[in-house]
């Protein structure tokens, strides 16, 4: 796992050389204007976000490998205008061949393929089906980001979703990502009542994370910050919902717990249980 990436200047001190508009070979034009407005992030847009036509993203490294998909940071900029420019984290999703994640079927008990084609070719599982199953879980990933922004959830802003790669804040400064729970020794105390906060805007959405743990919690300026959404589960629709839910307050308990934090897992799923049914 990798947090930092290899380059030695800011990426905001970068010089683009678009005299003659060729690109080098980690950059490619924006894919902004490619996605339809329904793959962009909700409205109101942060300032930060980077929508002209003459942007151009640059790849600068990568921050974290992971089971089923790799996460890059991309400068997306617009040559010679410094007032626009941003830092992104790419997140692109492994086809089924190339990815270890053995699990999907718990997550995705209770989902629908609207494209008939589609649920076909996954249940034959030919190359098609494979492609299918990897734009699933980007899809999958954006919606879900969308959805617990628009409900006040600390997650990344979610920019856009093309084919594999869900485009997103980036976390962090200066190119250098925010450290994980699992890393922090400070604050713990408050950052379990902001972890609690969050599973509680989950569960009165009839929401559960699904895979909650220390090493998918960002802390940012000593704010709790929930990545790694693709699995989030439909506590009605899902028969799994809720001992996903069990788990993940168990996980998190348990963490806090071990580091002095007064956690009780039967507390909190009782509060979580009522706030679903609210």
């Amino acid at each position: 796992m990798v947090n930092k990436p290899s380059f030695d200047a800011s990426p905001f001190d970068i010089t683009l050389s678009f005299a003659d508009t060729s690109l080098v070979e980690n950059q490619r034009w924006s894919t902004w204007q490619a996605v339809t407005p329904s793959e962009r992030g909700p409205e109101p847009r942060p300032g930060w976000v980077v929508t002209s036509a003459d942007a151009v993203d640059t790849e600068l490294g990568i921050l974290k490998t992971g089971k089923e998909a790799d996460v890059f940071l991309i400068e997306r900029a617009v040559p010679f205008d410094r007032s626009q420019r941003s830092l992104l984290a790419a997140k692109r999703y492994r086809s089924t061949e190339h990815r270890t994640f053995h699990r999907s079927a718990v997550y995705t008990e209770g989902r629908s393929t609207r494209n008939t084609r589609d649920t076909r070719a996954l249940a034959r599982k030919s190359t098609h089906g494979r492609a299918v199953a990897a734009a699933q879980w980007s899809f999958a990933e954006f919606e879900a980001l969308c959805r617990m922004h628009e409900l006040g959830a600390p997650v990344p802003y979610p920019v856009q979703v093309d084919g594999t790669e869900v485009l997103m804040e980036f976390i962090g400064h200066d190119g250098v990502a925010a450290p994980r729970l699992a890393q922090v020794r400070e604050g713990l105390d408050d950052c379990f009542a902001q972890v609690a906060e969050i599973l509680r805007i989950f569960a009165r959405a009839g929401l559960v994370h699904g895979d909650l743990s220390a090493y998918n919690l960002l802390v940012h300026d000593g704010r709790v910050v929930v990545i790694d959404l693709p699995q989030i589960v439909d506590l009605a629709a899902n028969p799994q919902g809720w001992d996903l839910l069990h788990r993940d307050c168990v996980n998190v308990c348990d963490w806090f717990a071990r580091r002095g934090v007064e956690a009780d897992p039967d507390e909190l799923i009782a509060e979580l249980i009522a706030e679903s049914f609210g």
